[in-house]
């Protein structure tokens, strides 16, 4: 299966604004595009690249006064498989996870684990060890968060979304990994493209998405709380604890959002 993807996306800014980018195809992925991935300014900036500690490709520029928009376009390979099911996967104990696993069981900035580690143990102490308390995990988030891409807020945290019962994929996420790291479950949070492939066109509008990756069985699996579904077509660009180490971007500065346009289709 073939997939077209890319973005034009476009800020303001008053003043030179340092800014670091988190927009490019995740790195195990660069031997399925098609075309190349390369990111576009409208005006000359100078960009340099680096790989973040998570692994992520980013960039590094300096946007100028005025408006910057930031494009890519490519076609990737995907083998349109759903995201697998782990039926089986055990959870490990804590002492046997890997070394560079255990951050993943941390709290983070918008993963606040100490607000919700005593709702988490009276919820699902009692569900099987593994995979079943996983799915728990997710069925109680795609329940409890109600889809509103209108009610997006960059500030509401896992307890939040629990709290508010309200938000968009990344809220999802968020709840999702909060609650396994709770019960000792590495989790970390995804983001990237994912169209509307093999499921009925979603109305609103197209943007980057969020899902999540346990650790189970002595690897990561993807789940997605929000869908609750084995997806086809994800193209990851980044992962990380929380939404704070995927940002697409991060300015040193004030930049105002003034385009956002995504494109992910089959082609």
């Amino acid at each position: 299966m073939k997939i077209r993807a890319g973005f034009h996306i476009g800020y303001d800014c008053e003043h030179p604004t340092p800014m670091l980018l988190t927009l490019n195809v995740f790195p195990s992925r660069w031997a399925d595009l098609l075309t190349a991935q390369v990111l576009s300014f409208d005006r000359p900036i100078d960009v340099s690249a680096y790989t973040d500690v998570f692994g992520n490709a980013c960039n590094r520029i300096v946007a100028p006064p005025g408006r910057t928009t930031i494009s890519t376009a490519f076609e990737i390979y995907d083998d349109g498989l759903a995201d697998p099911v782990p039926y089986g996967a055990i959870q490990h104990q804590i002492n046997d996870l890997p070394d560079d696993v255990l951050v993943y069981l941390l709290g983070s900035r918008y993963c606040d684990t100490d607000r919700l580690a005593d709702f988490a143990w009276r919820t699902f102490a009692d569900t099987p060890l593994g995979w079943p308390r996983v799915q728990a995990i997710l069925d109680f988030t795609h329940q409890r968060i109600a889809f509103d891409y209108m009610k997006a807020d960059p500030f509401r945290t896992a307890f939040g979304g629990f709290t508010e019962g309200v938000g968009v994929c990344r809220d999802y996420a968020h709840l999702a990994i909060t609650l396994c790291r709770c019960l000792n479950i590495p989790a970390r949070y995804c983001t990237g493209y994912l169209g509307d492939i093999g499921v009925p066109r979603d109305p609103n509008p197209m943007d980057f998405s969020a899902w999540m990756e346990v650790y189970l069985g002595g690897r990561w699996y993807t789940v997605d709380a929000r869908h609750n579904r084995p997806r086809i077509g994800r193209i990851l660009m980044a992962r990380g604890r929380d939404a704070t180490d995927v940002a697409m971007s991060t300015a040193f500065g004030p930049a105002i959002l003034r385009q956002f346009d995504v494109v992910t289709e089959e082609i």
